[in-house]
């Protein structure tokens, strides 16, 4: 099943058709994401017969949807983890030993955007982090490993926008300064939820800027998986409904080029992960 975010009201996309939720439900579920994960479990179940058999008829959109009408997934998170140095190329490529537990830091919900928005760029260094994101529908504290995907909603693809000069600057990093400017966290097209996939721990992912490859790799690559994930953040505080994980980048971003490279006005970001879909921004000046 995947559910996306049309101008911002939760939509089940069934093929190529979106069917707005709270029409299609008669009102038995809410047109506002966040309320829909608060009954992520009656509603999961609900979602996987829209478009059959004349379910949800009433919420049927007539015609495609134009793309930039789309926001994120889970647009407004109470919490929001990044995980750093997830990829072992990634931790080779800055100079850092693979860690042996995540780290952690967050983005500010004002950073998250949706998939095919313009990402206006501050002064500075901005570059490129492609992700997997994870989207929490079941409340999880102390959860193992072995249970964890049955707290995940679903899937998505995002952009961990980083500015390097804020993110190193001052006698200690300033990660979640350097990665929470507006538009630093777009998510999309949609969450797909993990029965969708042979193997949700085994996920192609890539990143293009100007469709020259500049990042490609696969899920299965990541040092803490998911559930590992799910699991350890769980350990020490709750995640709800909603919240939102940016997983870790692949090997590949501009800082550790040589020579550097950054994002600048005109350049067209692309991502795209298996069996979820692509997200793009077009870089434009403040």
């Amino acid at each position: 099943m995947r559910l996306g975010t049309v101008l911002g009201r939760a939509a089940v996309l069934v093929g190529e058709e979106a069917f707005d939720v709270e029409r299609a439900g008669g009102g038995r579920f809410p047109s506002d994401p966040a309320a829909v994960f608060e009954q992520w479990a009656e509603f999961a179940e609900w979602a996987r017969t829209v478009g059959k058999g004349g379910v949800g008829e009433a919420g049927r959109y007539g015609e495609p949807i134009d793309r930039v009408l789309f926001d994120a997934p889970s647009p407004r998170p109470r919490q929001i983890y990044g995980i750093g140095l997830n990829y072992r190329d990634h931790a080779a490529e800055a100079g850092i030993e693979a860690p042996k537990a995540p780290p952690v830091f967050t983005k500010f919900v004002t950073s998250i955007d949706g998939p095919y928005r313009d990402l206006v760029l501050p002064e500075g260094t901005v570059d490129w982090e492609a992700e997997l994101v994870v989207v929490i529908g079941k409340r999880a504290e102390r959860v193992s490993v072995a249970d964890a995907w049955g707290h995940v909603a679903g899937l998505s693809a995002g952009q961990d926008f980083s500015e390097r000069i804020i993110q190193s600057a001052g006698p200690v990093p300033q990660f979640s300064l350097g990665k929470s400017f507006p538009g630093f966290g777009p998510i999309g097209p949609w969450l797909v939820t993990p029965d969708e996939f042979a193997n949700p721990d085994d996920l192609a992912i890539e990143c293009e800027i100007n469709g020259e490859s500049v990042q490609k790799s696969r899920t299965s690559n990541l040092i803490f998986s998911v559930p590992e994930l799910v699991s350890r953040l769980s350990a020490v505080t709750p995640l709800l409904p909603g919240d939102v994980i940016f997983t870790g980048t692949p090997g590949g971003v501009g800082v550790a080029r040589k020579p550097q490279r950054f994002l600048s006005p005109g350049d067209e970001v692309v991502t795209r992960i298996e069996g979820i879909g692509t997200i793009s921004q077009r870089c434009v000046a403040r």
